[in-house]
């Protein structure tokens, strides 16, 4: 299988890393890992990814700590899988840039399209490449720090799910179910519902801020 890009992996929760790891280079990455924040900057540094998936709560540097030095000193992007969806955490995250944003628990077949979405994103704005420019308005925020870099349904439907799950102590298939109920009552496509429940957590949490 033809190597579809270097992708560092990190979460201190081995069986978590080792699932997601073996997922990704499955479906033909090549896969870097590290249980820690402090080595998760090292492996970046020595290996440059194309992409980074941080868990967040971690001890020592977190992820978002990582992401930040993913983003001043290396210029890698950088996705988050993590248990937890409040508003703060939520807030953070867009601050950040990241391109995504995954609620656990998930398993394998959720993170690799979301991967590959990135990725193409990713390679899309490499020189030469043709890439479309328009970002919607929701992607702003996630995407500030690498424009270009899209949020899609892959994206945004993963994190209000994520959101409705925190909010009503749901699981994931019957927060997707309420998310789906209010698109059809309200008569919007389910990627717009999305959007408009993400930004009302935004605003939220702007105003709590």
């Amino acid at each position: 299988m033809a190597d579809k890009g270097k992708i560092l992996v990190v979460d201190d929760d081995r069986l978590v890393l080792a699932t997601v790891v073996h997922g990704l280079s499955q479906a033909g990455y090549q896969v870097i890992d590290a249980d820690n924040g402090d080595d998760a900057i090292l492996m970046a540094r020595q290996h440059k990814p194309d992409l980074a998936l941080l868990d967040i709560r971690m001890e020592g540097k977190t992820g978002f700590d990582v992401a930040a030095y993913l983003r001043e000193y290396l210029h890698v992007p950088f996705m988050f899988l993590s248990a937890f969806a409040d508003d703060d955490t939520t807030r953070k995250v867009r601050e950040l840039g990241a391109v995504a944003y995954l609620v656990k628990p998930l398993d394998i077949t959720q993170i690799v399209p979301t991967v590959a979405a990135a990725m193409a994103n990713i390679q899309a704005r490499l020189p030469g490449a043709m890439a479309d420019t328009k970002e919607p308005a929701t992607a702003a925020g996630l995407a500030s720090v690498m424009p270009g870099l899209r949020l899609g349904a892959q994206d945004v439907i993963p994190m209000a799910v994520g959101v409705l799950m925190h909010r009503y102590s749901l699981q994931r298939g019957q927060a997707l179910e309420r998310l789906q109920r209010l698109a059809l009552d309200e008569g919007r496509p389910l990627l717009e519902q999305a959007e408009r429940l993400v930004d009302a957590i935004e605003l939220l949490a702007r105003g709590q801020g």
